[in-house]
């Protein structure tokens, strides 16, 4: 649209930058646990965890410095989905509203058919000395059972209340009724917002537009909220839940190689066992975001599934309950199969 529309780098880079929150709010946590992954290993492979272990360094004071570096990536995952990245949003629709207003008043050529948007039309035979544009016709076809032709001999852009609007004189518009007659009225002054000629729907805020306390507290005379109810529920689970990844990711990578291993393929089996871990966790999570728009009962899912990978983490990391039931499974079905093969071999 930027270069179509004759927009400057300046604008280029403007919108741009604003896509970088959403860029950084993703990659953290996948960086966080490929850096704790890298750290771990290469401890493991100068021995260095050996020395540290044998020297009855505890995994809780070896995961005291990555616990402040994971707290971190946390308070920063929250601030950009809470604050960030919702005012991103809505600055870049902001601007691309203006670059539509700017392109209509200044960068449209004259005697061109141009095409603002799928099925929008706008023309104008010359632009005045004064900056107005002579001879507007303007067809919008976006619907085809309400097609809104209009013509007037000058029109001219301006600005009121941070809105763009293209004022018509001396004209009219017209629009086919169902009987197959068309409505045609004529007017001296007539105001249009341009805003309204972005694609449909884009109007009305969409939910990663929206500040987060208004996802939490609707505004009562928004129509609009009740009918993405479904889409607003999974935005607010989203951005809620997402820097809790941050944890996630650190506590897998750690939980895998924070412990000394001697041997070069025991790290290789644990590093594409977190990596397996991590994948299959975040593509839970998208699934469950998605699935929270149609139903609600979902969304303990949402929360659950970060918590609970952060603490069966923890519970592995510190030989909790559940590590020491699942080695003593481990051993006593071992036992079980070394008891069979010792009568087998007996007879």
């Amino acid at each position: 649209l930027m270069t179509s529309k004759g927009q400057s780098a300046l604008i280029f880079f403007m919108i741009t930058g604003l896509t970088v929150p959403s860029l950084v709010a993703i990659i953290a946590p996948v960086a966080l646990f490929v850096g704790v992954l890298y750290s771990l290993n290469k401890l493991n492979g100068d021995s260095e965890l050996v020395v540290m272990s044998a020297s009855g360094m505890s995994p809780g004071r070896l995961l005291r410095p990555f616990a402040l570096l994971f707290a971190i990536v946390f308070a920063m995952e929250t601030f950009l989905y809470a604050y960030v990245m919702p005012w991103s949003f809505d600055s870049i629709e902001t601007m691309m509203t203006l670059i539509r207003a700017d392109f209509i008043s200044n960068l449209a050529q004259p005697g061109a058919f141009n095409e603002l948007e799928a099925g929008f039309i706008f023309h104008f035979r010359e632009r005045g000395s004064d900056g107005s544009l002579r001879g507007v016709f303007m067809q919008d076809r976006r619907d085809p059972a309400h097609i809104t032709t209009y013509i007037s001999e000058m029109g001219k852009t301006t600005e009121k209340d941070g809105a763009t609007y293209l004022v018509l004189s001396k004209g009219s518009y017209q629009r086919p009724e169902r009987s197959g007659d068309s409505a045609v009225v004529t007017f001296d002054d007539y105001a249009i917002d341009l805003s309204q000629f972005m694609a449909k729907g884009d109007s009305i805020k969409r939910p990663r537009e929206r500040s987060t306390a208004a996802l939490i507290s609707p505004d009562p005379k928004d129509s609009s909220a009740e009918r993405m109810a479904g889409r607003l529920r999974s935005e607010l689970l989203d951005r809620l839940s997402s820097p809790l990844y941050a944890f996630a990711a650190g506590l897998i990578g750690f939980a895998a190689l924070g412990e000394a291993r001697t041997t070069r393929q025991g790290r290789g089996v644990a590093t594409g066992v977190a990596i397996l871990a991590f994948t299959a966790l975040r593509m839970l999570g998208i699934a469950a975001t998605s699935l929270v728009v149609s139903k609600p009962g979902v969304a303990s899912l949402v929360w659950g599934l970060p918590l609970c990978a952060s603490l069966a983490s923890l519970d592995a990391i510190f030989s909790g309950p559940l590590t020491r039931a699942l080695a003593s499974a481990r051993r006593l079905t071992f036992a079980k199969r070394r008891g069979a093969v010792v009568k087998a071999s007996g007879a």
